[in-house]
Parts: C-alpha cells; sequence; structure tokens
C-alpha cells in the first residue's frame, strides 16, 4: 500500500503564516509596503511576497529608509534584487531629512543617523499615504519587541502604545484604522534567527557577501568590531587590525558590529547560530545595548 507522508514541518508552518498574513493585509489596506534594507530578514520577507502572490508580481512597492552610512554590498544587492523582480524601490533618505532640517546629524566620536531613521521613515509613510508597513521584526531580537503583535498598532503620529494593542485571537487580525493612523506588520514575528537561516538554507535564497567569513579591517569599541570607514569616527586609542569576520545582522555601519568567524557556507551559519549563548543584536548593535525601558521609548517614537 502506498504511504503518504502528511507530516508539515515547522518551516511549512511559518512560510504558510507567513504567506496568510501578507495575503490579508493586500485585502484588508489601501497602500501596504515592504520595508526592504537588503538584510536577510527582510531577504525572506521579499521571498514569503512573490510565494503569496505568484504568479501576479507583488502588488506593493519596497520602501528603505538609507542613512547614508550603509555598507555597500548590501546596496548593491538591495538594488540588483529590486530589478531583478521589477519590484517598485522607494529609497527614503536620512540625508534628505538632514538637509531639510528635520533632523540634527549627531556630532561626536559615537555619533550615528541610527536614531535619525524614525522620523524619515514615518515622513515616508506620510507622503506616500502609506495605511500598512511590512517589517521584519522577530520577538527573539529584545525584549521590547517582544511586545509586539503581528499587526502592531500606530496612531496618527506614528507612535506606538503596547496598551494600545488590539488583540489578536488565532490568525484573526484587526485592520480597522483612521485617517493617518497605520499598522506595522510583522510576518516574521513567531521566526528565530535560525529559522530564518534554516529558510534560506531550505529555499536556496542569495544573501549579500558580508554575512559570509572574510577578511575587513576593524576596531574595537566597548567589545564589538566596528569596520574601517570614513562614516566612522575611530579614536586614536582604536587601533585598526585585520580580522576574519562576519555580519549577523545589517545596518548603519556606525553602530553596527562584526563577528569574528569562518562561517562561509549557510550550513556552516547555522551551526555557529545553533552554538552560540550571545543574541544576534546584543552581539551586533551597540544601539540595542540599552535597557528595555530606552528600547521601549524608541519604539513609542515610531523607531521600527
Amino acid at each position: 500500500m502506498l504511504q503518504r507522508d502528511y507530516t508539515t514541518s515547522q518551516l511549512d508552518v511559518l512560510e504558510a503564516e507567513a504567506i496568510h498574513i501578507m495575503r490579508e493585509v493586500a485585502a484588508e489596506f489601501e497602500r501596504p509596503c515592504l520595508l526592504f534594507s537588503g538584510g536577510k530578514d527582510s531577504i525572506v520577507m521579499l521571498r514569503i511576497a512573490e510565494k503569496a502572490f505568484w504568479p501576479a508580481a507583488i502588488p506593493f512597492p519596497l520602501m528603505h529608509v538609507d542613512t547614508g552610512h550603509n555598507f555597500d554590498e548590501v546596496i548593491e544587492f538591495r538594488d540588483r534584487r529590486a530589478a531583478e523582480l521589477g519590484a517598485r524601490l522607494i529609497v527614503a533618505s536620512v540625508q534628505d531629512s538632514i538637509d531639510a532640517g528635520r533632523v540634527t546629524e549627531e556630532t561626536g566620536r559615537r555619533a550615528s543617523r541610527n536614531r535619525l531613521q524614525t522620523t524619515t521613515l514615518l515622513d515616508a509613510i506620510e507622503e506616500h499615504e502609506f495605511d500598512a508597513v511590512f517589517g521584519g521584526a522577530r520577538r527573539d531580537e529584545e525584549k521590547a519587541r517582544a511586545k509586539e503583535r503581528v499587526f502592531s498598532f500606530r496612531d496618527d503620529f506614528g507612535q506606538w502604545d503596547p496598551k494600545n494593542q488590539r488583540p489578536e485571537l488565532w490568525n484573526l487580525y484587526n485592520a480597522r484604522i483612521r485617517k493617518g493612523e497605520h499598522i506595522r506588520v510583522f510576518p516574521l514575528s513567531n521566526w528565530t534567527e535560525l529559522d530564518v537561516w534554516d529558510y534560506i538554507r531550505r529555499e536556496g535564497i542569495e544573501i549579500p557577501s558580508i554575512y559570509f567569513s572574510h577578511t575587513r579591517k576593524v576596531f574595537e569599541r566597548d567589545g564589538m568590531l566596528l569596520p574601517d570607514s570614513e562614516v566612522v569616527r575611530r579614536g586614536d586609542d582604536e587601533p585598526l587590525f585585520e580580522a576574519v569576520v562576519r555580519y549577523r545582522t545589517v545596518g548603519d555601519m556606525t553602530c553596527t558590529g562584526a563577528v569574528q568567524s569562518t562561517a562561509a557556507t549557510v550550513e556552516e551559519i547555522i551551526e555557529e547560530i545553533a552554538a552560540t549563548r550571545i543574541t544576534e543584536r546584543g552581539a551586533t548593535r551597540a544601539d540595542d545595548r540599552s535597557s528595555e525601558a530606552a528600547m521601549e521609548d524608541r519604539k513609542r517614537e515610531g523607531y521600527f
């Protein structure tokens, strides 16, 4: 007798949930968009969007809030991938916000444009009248993100209040908003970093080269390895040296650290992550090494 295997893998369940969420947003909202930075989480979201609407084109634009201090490899990948899909890519520039006087650039050795992204993001949402914005946040990143719903309500100032979130019963989501309000949508809420890499391996998804081991000039600050770059302000007491590193996450160069690693394939990265006891953001994001309350305050202001 022919035996059939009807078991469903964990990745199948996560993928099906994310596809359902994307289709729900496309059906309920008028102007959604997907935040696409060229990082691994947004790359996975993009693959989910491809599957959700295939063979039709992705029915919403992609948007990247560009600090101007991003890694060249990631920006090249972002532009090329959007072009391959024929997707509309909106680049919201932090530099434009600075030039317009909307934000003031930080000064000093630890200056970063990361916090300035919030204003640029909210301005872009208002300009394009987006009512739903897909983000790649996962609940395993840090405690403030764990308070998010899948549909995270933002008021007409773009602010988040954890006490003002809607209940989510099973897979039923409340999409009702007034003019000027919007919803941040997190299809990867129930994924972990390891799930993301398992999915990249299963799907054979291309990712930027800096996720793999390579030799780079870096310097150490607060236990993190920051890159040698004209936009990263290095002190005389922070000497450069060469190291074999890779990036677990990508973002603004001024606050994104590398980790020492020889992992040169997706399989080796998965083995490395499975064995580590340090979270992704704890190891690589200087701006996230703050208290839970501080991170929650940033999210209340409209941060990602």
